[in-house]
């Protein structure tokens, strides 16, 4: 309800005030317990590793499938927020994360750990997430940009805290029983979707978008009907399927605002391409420790390391990103987060001692709350919000097939060369290019912009001031339509 009926309804009242806050709190909390939760599995790898005598590739599809699904599921959590609302979905999440976990824990081999940890926790974790995320947009206006920060801080909670646990869980019950445990700690996302209460919404524009929303699916009837075309006749209904299978598609992956709107493709593609880079030190971070002879209990802190920077750092990269200082110049913000990223990580290939990894996991840290708190901003940036829902559905599908391929393809290279720099050579080529394809991109398309608005405007003023001495047009007439411009940064 809360975003479906947003868009059919109205606007939402009251925002930035009052219950947004608790929603916020809720939106941190499922952050911490989805998107956190992935970075833990480098604890289990060694021990899954000889588990089921698999090899690095192999343990890596597990963590791969796993954020894979959750960052893929966006079209058909669209859907389900769309019918159902964000609280069921959230709900519904948190239901699917605790089974695919419990399941998890009575796995015998790789492959079943792919189908309950991978697929079902990942779904869930998918369902439970964007819910939040989407919620978000709808409950926060004027604090956007700052919400979106604060919620980002529950990823940082989950690096520091989930690692931890997964230690300390590991050494005392085992991999199994562990797992049992995470299951019940992965339901509070359902307490978590309950607090989104449905938003109260006004009611005067309801009329017209339903009327809005007929008319597309019925023009080709119409159009074959005024043709003498029976309603039931082969061709009309197949022609009636394609229209709707179109506007699914539309709706829901935003193919249309892909292939017009240039900021939205160049986002989209540059951070897609980065995606295959981000996620390899979080998945072998603490296996390249522990091969390098660093003791369990240190290699799974680097993690936390990470995760306790940013609870600090977010926040405050969210609140100086929302200054009108940085409108417009986001992107470019995210981009140099990017490339420090890729930079940090050369810390790795000189030394594996645990003081040098420590470094680099202040560094890196410090840089990933850059494109964590402004990941979703940028986006909400370049689409507009009554596109957004659609617009992060295929944003997410092609991020999700980087995460899917880029851990078990480093693993296999991993694997032939017995090298573990070779991880962070890769993650490296990724968001360095990412980050620049992404600044040059964006710096050549605002160029490009204001020469064309500066030609037109150089065009337009003469024939303007010869027009209104010549014509005796009425002036609403002689006023052509502004161009249409898609939106790039604000």
């Amino acid at each position: 309800m809360c975003q479906g009926e947003a868009a059919r309804r109205g606007t939402a009242k009251p925002q930035d005030q009052g219950w947004a806050w608790m929603v916020l709190l809720a939106a941190v909390l499922l952050q911490g317990l989805t998107l956190g939760f992935p970075c833990c599995i480098g604890v289990f790898f060694t021990d899954l590793q000889h588990e089921f005598q698999a090899s690095n590739s192999q343990t890596s599809w597990f963590p791969s499938i796993m954020v894979a699904v959750l960052h893929g599921g966006g079209p058909l959590c669209s859907i389900l927020v769309e019918r159902f609302g964000c609280r069921f979905v959230v709900m519904l999440g948190g239901l699917l994360s605790g089974l695919g976990m419990v399941s998890s824990s009575f796995c015998k081999s790789i492959s079943q750990l792919y189908l309950t940890a991978g697929l079902i926790t990942g779904l869930g974790a998918c369902f439970s997430f964007q819910g939040g995320v989407t919620v978000l947009g709808y409950y926060f206006v004027r604090w956007r940009t700052l919400a979106n920060a604060m919620a980002s801080t529950g990823v940082s909670l989950g690096f520091t805290l989930w690692p931890l646990l997964s230690q300390y869980l590991l050494d005392e019950m085992g991999w199994r029983n562990t797992f049992l445990i995470f299951g019940g700690i992965l339901l509070n996302c359902c307490v978590c979707g309950a607090i989104m209460r449905p938003i109260e919404m006004a009611s005067e524009s309801l009329p017209h978008s339903a009327k809005a929303k007929e008319e597309p699916g019925s023009k080709a009837e119409e159009t074959q009907l005024s043709n003498g075309a029976s309603p039931h006749h082969p061709m009309l209904q197949q022609d009636t399927r394609r229209t709707k299978c179109f506007q699914v598609l539309q709706k829901y992956l935003a193919f249309d605002i892909f292939c017009q709107n240039k900021g939205y493709q160049i986002y989209t593609i540059g951070v897609t391409w980065m995606m295959m880079g981000f996620v390899l030190p979080h998945v072998y971070l603490v296996p390249y420790a522990i091969h390098s002879g660093v003791e369990e209990h240190k290699a799974a802190l680097l993690i936390s390391i990470i995760g306790f920077i940013n609870i600090f750092i977010r926040p405050l990269t969210g609140l100086l990103s929302g200054h009108r200082v940085f409108t417009g110049r986001r992107i470019y913000v995210f981009s140099l987060a990017t490339l420090l990223c890729g930079l940090s990580n050369f810390i790795c290939v000189i030394s594996a001692e645990f003081n040098v990894l420590i470094l680099y996991c202040v560094i890196l840290s410090i840089a990933m709350s850059g494109v964590g708190a402004l990941l979703f901003q940028v986006l909400m940036d370049v689409v507009d919000m009554d596109r957004f829902s659609s617009a992060l559905g295929l944003f997410t599908i092609l991020e999700s097939i980087a995460h899917l391929i880029g851990p078990p393809l480093t693993g296999l290279l991993v694997d032939i060369t017995s090298d573990f720099h070779y991880v962070f050579y890769n993650s490296s080529f990724f968001l360095i290019s990412a980050a620049l394809f992404m600044g040059l991109s964006f710096c050549a398309l605002e160029k490009k912009n204001k020469l064309r608005e500066a030609s037109k405007a150089h065009l337009d003023n003469p024939s303007r001031y010869q027009y209104s001495e010549t014509s005796t047009e009425p002036k609403a007439e002689r006023q052509s339509p502004p161009a249409v411009e898609y939106i790039t940064s604000i």
